[in-house]
């Protein structure tokens, strides 16, 4: 169910959502803001079993964008091989206080949107 609310909600918003198996969705993503604003990617995410109680991890993006760095903090570190396969990176970015927001798709997609307005 947790999945399923994760993808209703995103197609809610227009989003063409592609289920990957093992909790893993993608769909297509223009990139909204920063260096890399109007770049077409796909961006995925692991959806956790208890969505919405617990949010997906940071998100998986294909084609790569910055190079692998396992330490560092944003907006160039924590960039590792994604198990979405080898044409995917996964940027280590957890949502924090996830608890004070309304803990769904719309709160995920405007931390995704932080995350490149300050790339």
């Amino acid at each position: 169910m947790a999945q399923t609310d994760f993808i209703e909600q995103l197609r809610a918003l227009g989003y063409a959502v592609e289920e990957l198996g093992e909790g893993k969705v993608a769909f297509p993503y223009s990139i909204p803001t920063g260096v890399f604003a109007d770049h077409q990617i796909r961006l995925g995410f692991t959806v956790p079993g208890d969505f919405p109680i617990t949010p997906p991890s940071g998100p998986h993006m294909s084609p790569r964008l910055l190079p692998l760095q396992s330490g560092g903090t944003h907006p160039s570190g924590g960039i590792h091989d994604s198990p979405f396969g080898p044409e995917w990176e996964y940027w280590s970015r957890p949502i924090h206080n996830w608890n004070l927001t309304r803990m769904n798709v719309k709160v995920v997609l405007a931390h995704v949107w932080r995350l490149f307005d300050t790339q």
